[in-house]
């Protein structure tokens, strides 16, 4: 059961993932690991060295410049979800292991995409506003536009942008944080 705010102009998605066994939903993992070289191929391996499936991947710094945080994000459920984060919590250098099943989550991505216009650059620009993307960069024919938010606010962004001229398409992978309980 969870809390999901899906307007198209939110700011916050909120989730607390249910353990649904679809083969479509994902878990996401958040896993801090010392910084040393080898973690990244040590997790990715025990992934790819057992079948598991990673959805998206998201590796960076976090508030001590000695560690890094993953978020993982998982098509595996069930007694394989908890399968990978046992394995994942045995691996050197891996110091700690969230789930999120378990607790209220922050969830975000951001989207960074170039967009031909030709003679429907107002129309963008209007979808940009409604949903608070931004144009981070603009020429005679295109817009360099990113946007960031919860799952649902992308899609419905990403779908409105395939009757538009997509050059190219980036995305981060989901990042999340668990809310405080106060």
């Amino acid at each position: 059961m969870g809390l999901l705010f899906p307007r198209c102009c939110d700011t916050l998605t909120v989730v607390m993932e249910s353990s649904s066994t679809s083969p479509a939903h994902t878990h996401t993992i958040s896993v801090l690991v010392e910084n040393k070289f080898g973690v990244l191929s040590r997790v990715a391996g025990l992934f790819s060295g057992r079948g598991y499936n990673i959805h998206s991947l998201n590796v960076a710094p976090c508030e001590d410049p000695h560690f890094s945080r993953m978020t993982i994000d998982v098509n595996e459920h069930g007694e394989k979800l908890d399968q990978v984060i046992k394995q994942l919590s045995k691996l050197v250098n891996v110091v700690e292991v969230i789930d999120f099943r378990s607790h209220p989550t922050v969830y975000r991505e951001i989207v960074l995409m170039r967009v031909l216009f030709g003679d429907k650059k107002q129309d963008i620009l209007d979808w940009c506003n409604i949903f608070g993307a931004k144009i981070l960069d603009a020429t005679r024919e295109s817009f360099t536009i990113e946007i960031s938010g919860g799952e649902f606010r992308l899609k419905r962004f990403l779908n409105l942008m395939q009757d538009y001229d997509v050059q190219m398409l980036m995305r981060s992978g989901k990042i999340a944080v668990v809310k405080p309980q106060n």
